[in-house]
């Protein structure tokens, strides 16, 4: 009977925890604004560059280890 009422405990911890988690939520969402065209273009600027940073990373390893080792045998 007392694992039963350990899980009732837990349960209720929980959910007395679940509303301030809620409400910090909606505090930064409150605090949140849309950003304007400049902001968001740069964003998407450095955002593009960091996705094409590893995708030549990428290529290099695989040239390194597929394609270089072929061309020395």
């Amino acid at each position: 009977m007392s694992e039963a009422g350990n899980k009732t405990e837990q349960i209720k911890e929980s959910a007395s925890n679940i509303v301030p988690t809620i409400r910090s939520y909606f505090r930064i969402l409150k605090l949140a604004k849309k950003p304007t065209r400049e902001e968001f273009m740069t964003i998407a600027k450095v955002a593009a560059v960091g996705i094409l940073a590893i995708g030549i990373l990428g290529f290099l390893f695989y040239v390194l280890m597929d394609v270089f080792p072929q061309m020395i045998i």
